[in-house]
């Protein structure tokens, strides 16, 4: 089976539908709908050549500031959302109401540069709802949706 990574190149990248029907779970319309709803932001659509998560991802932008990182996965997708010094103090506070998986995340995850580079795998609601609340910590939502 072709990896989604070699599946589309640097030249043809896939569709909404194409990525949508490759995560096959309504998690990722929900976390799409609500970053484009909450932010007023347009995903846009990169090729990585990192070694670490190579291919197409979904990135999500506010004023010149990342919100997250998008990785389509077979049957889920990963959310990267970076914890700067400036968030670190809220962030800590938040994750004692955050899942056990996303609270080991942190913890296992070294700091770079002062910042913790978060590659969170969205497998259910509460993780999404974990990942939502992070992204809320680098800008706040322009609406309570």
């Amino acid at each position: 089976m072709e990896a989604w990574s070699e599946r589309y190149g640097p030249d043809a990248g896939p569709t909404e539908e194409q990525i949508s029907a490759h995560i096959g779970s309504g998690l990722w319309e929900d976390l799409n709908g609500y970053l484009q709803r909450a932010y007023d932001v347009k995903p846009i659509h990169a090729y990585s050549k990192c070694s670490a998560q190579p291919g197409w991802n979904v990135k999500y932008q506010k004023a010149g500031r990342s919100l997250c990182v998008l990785y389509p996965m077979a049957g889920y997708f990963i959310a990267l959302v970076t914890i700067g010094e400036r968030e670190r103090p809220e962030a800590e506070l938040l994750l004692a109401h955050c899942t056990a998986s996303v609270r080991a995340l942190y913890e296992s995850t070294a700091p770079c540069n002062g910042s913790r580079w978060l590659m969170i795998h969205i497998t259910e609601p509460a993780v999404l709802e974990d990942a939502k609340r992070l992204i809320a910590l680098r800008r706040a939502p322009l609406t309570k949706k």
